[in-house]
C-alpha cells in the first residue's frame, strides 16, 4: 500500500475521462494494491465479478436533471443500496486473501438497515467466512429486515437487538477493542471504517466528475459541485 495519497496529473485525466465506472475502479485500484499484493489482471477479475449483479448496464448511471443538476445513481445493485458498489468488490478481495491464505474470519456489522444486508449479500454462502449482523428491532424498514433475515446461508447469523444502530454499535466496538479477543477469533468489520470500502467509492466522485465536465482542456479544470445526502459518510470520505 502507498504511504502517501496519489498524486494524478492532467493528461491521467484526461485518459480516464472516457473509462467506464468499472474501468475507474480498476485504474484507481490499482493505484493502492500493488501487483505483488494482487496481480494487476486478478485484480481486473475480482472487480469485474464483483458488478456481475449490479442490474445497470453501466453500473453506476449519471441522471441528467434540469438546470444544470444531475443525480449520480447508485442505488442498481442487489439491495438497492450504494454501499453494494464497494462492498462486493471487498467481498472479493477478502475472499483472494483468505483462500490463499487459508484462513477463516469472522465478520460483525452493526446496522441501521442498509449495511447489514449489502455485507451479507457480498460474502454469503463463502466457506471461509461468517457474518454475524445485529440490526435495531423495530427500527430497520421492512424490506431491510426482510433483506436480511430470509437470507438462508449457514455462513449468515443474524440477530436483533433492543436500542438504536449507535446503541447496538457499542458491544460491537467493545470486542474490536480487546485484542486478544478480536485475534483469537480473527475478526473484522464491514462497516464505513473499512478502508477498501473507502477505496472503491472514491470512483463514484471520479466518474460523477468526468460526466459533468465537457473538457479537461481548461486551465483550471472545471470545477463540479457535488452533494453528499446526509449518513453517506463513507461515500464522502472517498
Amino acid at each position: 500500500m502507498p504511504e502517501e495519497i496519489p498524486l494524478l496529473d492532467s493528461n491521467t485525466l484526461r485518459a480516464w475521462s472516457n473509462f467506464s465506472y468499472p474501468q475507474l475502479v480498476k485504474e484507481l485500484c490499482s493505484l493502492f494494491i500493488s501487483p505483488e499484493l494482487i496481480p494487476r489482471q486478478e485484480l481486473n477479475d475480482l472487480i469485474d465479478r464483483a458488478f456481475t449483479r449490479v442490474r445497470h448496464k453501466d453500473v453506476v448511471h449519471l441522471s441528467r436533471l434540469r438546470n444544470g443538476l444531475n443525480v449520480l445513481e447508485l442505488w442498481h445493485g442487489v439491495t438497492y443500496a450504494f454501499k453494494d458498489l464497494s462492498m462486493s468488490c471487498t467481498g472479493q478481495f477478502l475472499q483472494y486473501f483468505l483462500k490463499k491464505r487459508k484462513k477463516h474470519i469472522t465478520i460483525l456489522v452493526g446496522t441501521a438497515g442498509d449495511t447489514g444486508s449489502s455485507a451479507i449479500e457480498s460474502i454469503r454462502g463463502e466457506k471461509n467466512m461468517d457474518i454475524i449482523v445485529l440490526l435495531p428491532k423495530g427500527l430497520c424498514s421492512q424490506m431491510q429486515e426482510l433483506q436480511m433475515t430470509t437470507v438462508i446461508e449457514d455462513n449468515v447469523h443474524v440477530f436483533a437487538a433492543d436500542g438504536n444502530s449507535d446503541e447496538i454499535d457499542e458491544p460491537i466496538k467493545e470486542l474490536f477493542t480487546n485484542t486478544d479477543f478480536a485475534r483469537k477469533h480473527n475478526l473484522m468489520s464491514l462497516n464505513s471504517i473499512n478502508w477498501s470500502r473507502i477505496m472503491v467509492q472514491i470512483a463514484h466522485h471520479f466518474y460523477a466528475y468526468f460526466q459533468c465536465t465537457t473538457s479537461l482542456d481548461a486551465t483550471p479544470l472545471p470545477a463540479v459541485e457535488i452533494v453528499v445526502p446526509t449518513g453517506g459518510g463513507g461515500n464522502l470520505t472517498g
